[in-house]
C-alpha cells in the first residue's frame, strides 16, 4: 500500500457491536450495507477512507462519486469553516452574498447559453425540477430517457430511471418512454470502433472511417419510439447521461447523442443532460460530460462531485426555459437550496478542481487505468469488457466471453470482498450488478493505481 504521513484520529464513537444493533433496530431495514463484513467508517483523507481500528482503504468509488476533490479536503474545510462561523442559512428570502458568488462562478463554467442557476440539494431533486421545467416550458408532456438509465429513485423520477432493480409496485412513469439503449458492448449493434474512450470493444465492426452503423441503428430505435408512443404533438423532453452511472458506465456510439438531440428538438422538447456523475472534470477530456458528445444542452442537472460530499445540486438552465417558470406562476422554492453553506463548499470544489488541477489527474490517471485493465482484460477472460473516459470507468465481468453472460453474483462477491480485505474499495453497478464501477476521488496518484491494479488481479486470482 502507498505510504501516507497522515495519522487518523482515534475512534471514540459507539462500539461495532452497538452500531450494528442500532443499525438493525432503528435505520431503515432497506438500508443497503456494503460487504459481508461491513467497513465502520471514522475518517476520511484525500483518496483514504479509515476505519474504526484505523485501517486505510484507497477509496475508488468515491461515496457513489460524490467525494470529487478528496475526503475532508482541507481547501474545502476551511471555506466551510469561515462560512460556518459567519452565517449557517437564511433561505433565499434574504439576499446574502454566497448564492450570488457562487452562482457567477457555476455559470462561468457553462456554454454562454446557460446563464440561469437554481440550487437544490440532491441529484434526484435536479432531475425533478429539470422535468417540471421541460414540462412547462414546452407546454407538452411525454419525456423519453434510455433503458438501464437512472436518473433518480423518488416517486415522480421513478418512470425515467428504467432499471427493474429502482422500479417498485407504485404508480409511476405516465408520460414517460424509453428508447433502446445504444450499448455498444451489451447491445444488439456496436463494434470496436464506435467509443469516444480509450479502450474499445473487442466486437468486430465494418464501419468505414467517420461512419458508425451501429449508432444509426440505435437511432432507428429512437424513430420508432417517437413515431409509435409519442403524440403528434410532440414531446417536453429528452434526459441523457453523458456516461451511464448506475447502469455500469455505458457508453454511447460516437456522434449518436448529437444526432438524438436534434430529433428531440425537431418534435419541440428540450434536451436535459444529467451530469450528476460526469460533470466537474471527471472525464478528463472536459469538464462537462456533454462536451465530449459535442452538444449543447438546454438544461444541466447536476450533483455529487460538485459538492465533494456536502448536500448540494443545481439546474442550469437558459434565460427563456427560467422565464417560463416565473410567466406560468410555476413558483419553485427549496428551503435548503443555495444556503449559506453549501455554496461556500460548491465554490470552494471550483477554485480546487481548478487549482489541484483535478481534470488533468483524471485524463491522466484514468487512462492509466483503462489502459492496465485492457491489459489484464487479455489476460483473464472474465473481464468481458473495459471502458470509460477519465476517473469514470467501468469493468464488466462475464462467465462467458463469447455470450457476454454475466458473472455469477457469487463470483463478483468474492472478487469484490477480496478487494476490500487488501484495502482497496470498489463499487459495483449494471442491472446485474456485474459492473465494478471506478470513480474515486480526483486526487489519487499513479502509485495509488499501481496499488489498485495489483490488489484487484491478485482478487482475480483468488477466484479462479
Amino acid at each position: 500500500m502507498p505510504a501516507c504521513d497522515f495519522k487518523p484520529q482515534p475512534y471514540k464513537g459507539p462500539s461495532r457491536v452497538e452500531v450494528e444493533k442500532i443499525r438493525r433496530e432503528k435505520l431503515t431495514p432497506a438500508l443497503l450495507t456494503y460487504y459481508k463484513d461491513p467497513l465502520l467508517i471514522n475518517q476520511g483523507h484525500m483518496q483514504w477512507l479509515y476505519d474504526n481500528e484505523q485501517r486505510r482503504y484507497l477509496d475508488l468509488f468515491g461515496g457513489i462519486v460524490t467525494v470529487s476533490v478528496g475526503h475532508c479536503h482541507p481547501k474545502v474545510n476551511a471555506a466551510l469553516e469561515e462560512q460556518s462561523n459567519l452565517l449557517w442559512h437564511t433561505t433565499n428570502i434574504y439576499m446574502h452574498p454566497k448564492i450570488h458568488e457562487y452562482a457567477e462562478k457555476l455559470i462561468a463554467k457553462m456554454p454562454p447559453h446557460l446563464n440561469t442557476v437554481y440550487f437544490v440539494n440532491s441529484g434526484s431533486d435536479a432531475n425533478d425540477l429539470a422535468m417540471l421545467m421541460a414540462r412547462m416550458y414546452t407546454g407538452r408532456y411525454d419525456v423519453m430517457s434510455f433503458r438501464n438509465a437512472y436518473h433518480g429513485a423518488s416517486p415522480y423520477l421513478m418512470g425515467l430511471t428504467s432499471l427493474s432493480t429502482w422500479r417498485y409496485q407504485v404508480p409511476s412513469g405516465f408520460g414517460v418512454h424509453q428508447t433502446m439503449n445504444p450499448d455498444v458492448y451489451r447491445g444488439p449493434w456496436g463494434g470496436k470502433n464506435c467509443r469516444d474512450s480509450p479502450i474499445q470493444t473487442d466486437r468486430s465492426c465494418d464501419c468505414q472511417p467517420g461512419q458508425c452503423n451501429a449508432c444509426d441503428m440505435y437511432m432507428e430505435q429512437l424513430h420508432d419510439v417517437i413515431r409509435h408512443s409519442m403524440p403528434k404533438s410532440g414531446l417536453a423532453g429528452f434526459f441523457a447521461e453523458s456516461i451511464q452511472g448506475v447502469g455500469g458506465t455505458v457508453q454511447f456510439p460516437k456522434g449518436y447523442l448529437k444526432k438524438a438531440f436534434d430529433l428531440v428538438r425537431e418534435k419541440g422538447g428540450v434536451c436535459i443532460s444529467d451530469e450528476v456523475q460526469t460533470g466537474f472534470g471527471r472525464t478528463g477530456d472536459h469538464f462537462w460530460g456533454f462536451e465530449g458528445h459535442d452538444i449543447q444542452p438546454d438544461i444541466v442537472t447536476m450533483a455529487k462531485g460538485i459538492g465533494n460530499g456536502f448536500p448540494l445540486a443545481a439546474v442550469v438552465t437558459t434565460k427563456e426555459i427560467a422565464d417560463t417558470m416565473k410567466t406560468s406562476n410555476a413558483l419553485h422554492f427549496n428551503t435548503y437550496g443555495g444556503n449559506p453553506l453549501s455554496c461556500a463548499v460548491g465554490s470552494a470544489v471550483l477554485d480546487t478542481i481548478e487549482e489541484d488541477g483535478c481534470q488533468k489527474v483524471s485524463k491522466e490517471i484514468g487512462t492509466y487505468l483503462l489502459e492496465e485493465f485492457a491489459k489484464m482484460k487479455q489476460q483473464y477472460p472474465m473481464i468481458g469488457d473495459v471502458r470509460g473516459k477519465g476517473l469514470m470507468i467501468g469493468i464488466e465481468m462475464v462467465d462467458d466471453a463469447a455470450s457476454r453472460a454475466p458473472m455469477k453474483a457469487e463470483i463478483i462477491g468474492n472478487i469484490w470482498e477480496n478487494a476490500k480485505d487488501n484495502g482497496v474499495l470498489l463499487g459495483k453497478g449494471g442491472l446485474y450488478s456485474n459492473v465494478f464501477r471506478i470513480k474515486p476521488p480526483m486526487c489519487i496518484t499513479k502509485e495509488d493505481a499501481d496499488f489498485a491494479l495489483a490488489v484487484f488481479k491478485n482478487a482475480l486470482e483468488a477466484s479462479i
